[in-house]
């Protein structure tokens, strides 16, 4: 589904990313862990369009570099940002429709934005209400719906339980299993090691822009033994 080659990714003059590979095979849940500062996100803004980068992003074999941002998206690339970036002043169903701006079929979309109330009716509840007077929570799962109602090929979720209470983190992950149940291809950054190796077929540990480790999922066991890849401090 997407395969990426000897990725290097810039802010300015400095190189966050160091030439990486990365593979996720449709249907599959990959994670890239790594500690602060170690290059996910840049990684994520890259797939996007949104940071520069050098190397190839190719999906379903088609390449991506040179597409704008607009472009990847009506490829199939689509992502919960960190931080949700929900639109605060817009009410919880402008920013399902949002999601879908790029569709044409109008009908199906509000039936899917219906079906998104139903699975989160707490969103459902709220509906009319301006999007930035939501919980945490609550904002995760509309970013979240909101992404898919683009009806992406590859969904990018960037720290999704980031902030989050636990009991919150875990309903997040319950999301997160239900869509690789339903064939949803997905790329995961996250820090929460344990949480994210229980619902991944695949690992890359980030580290100073280099991948440090790599292995299906079942390798990493409970994630007790990355302390020195997520913390960057090594024994």
């Amino acid at each position: 589904m997407l395969e990426i080659s000897q990725l290097k990714v810039f802010h300015g003059v400095i190189e966050a990313v160091h030439g990486i590979d990365v593979s996720v095979s449709e249907g599959q849940c990959v994670s890239l862990l790594g500690p602060n500062g170690a290059g996910k996100t840049s990684t994520l803004s890259a797939i996007t369009g949104t940071a520069k980068s050098t190397g190839s992003i190719r999906l379903l074999g088609e390449d991506m570099t040179r597409l704008s941002i607009e472009e990847r998206c009506r490829k199939g690339i689509a992502i919960s940002p960190e931080g949700r970036r929900i639109f605060s002043n817009l009410t919880v169903r402008d920013n399902m429709l949002m999601g879908g701006a790029m569709r044409r079929d109008r009908a199906a979309l509000l039936s899917e934005i219906g079906e998104w109330f139903e699975r989160f009716p707490i969103l459902g509840e709220r509906a009319g209400q301006m999007a930035g007077t939501l919980s945490g929570g609550e904002q995760q799962m509309l970013a979240i719906a909101r992404a898919l109602l683009s009806r992406p090929r590859i969904l990018l979720l960037d720290e999704p339980s980031l902030g989050l209470a636990p009991q919150i983190v875990a309903k997040i992950f319950e999301i997160i299993r239900e869509l690789k149940s339903r064939g949803i291809t997905i790329l995961l950054v996250e820090q929460n090691a344990a949480a994210a190796i229980g619902v991944s077929d695949k690992v890359y540990i980030l580290n100073n822009g280099r991948i440090s480790r790599q292995g299906a999922a079942a390798e990493f066991g409970d994630g007790s033994d990355l302390m020195d890849e997520l913390t960057g401090v090594h024994s």
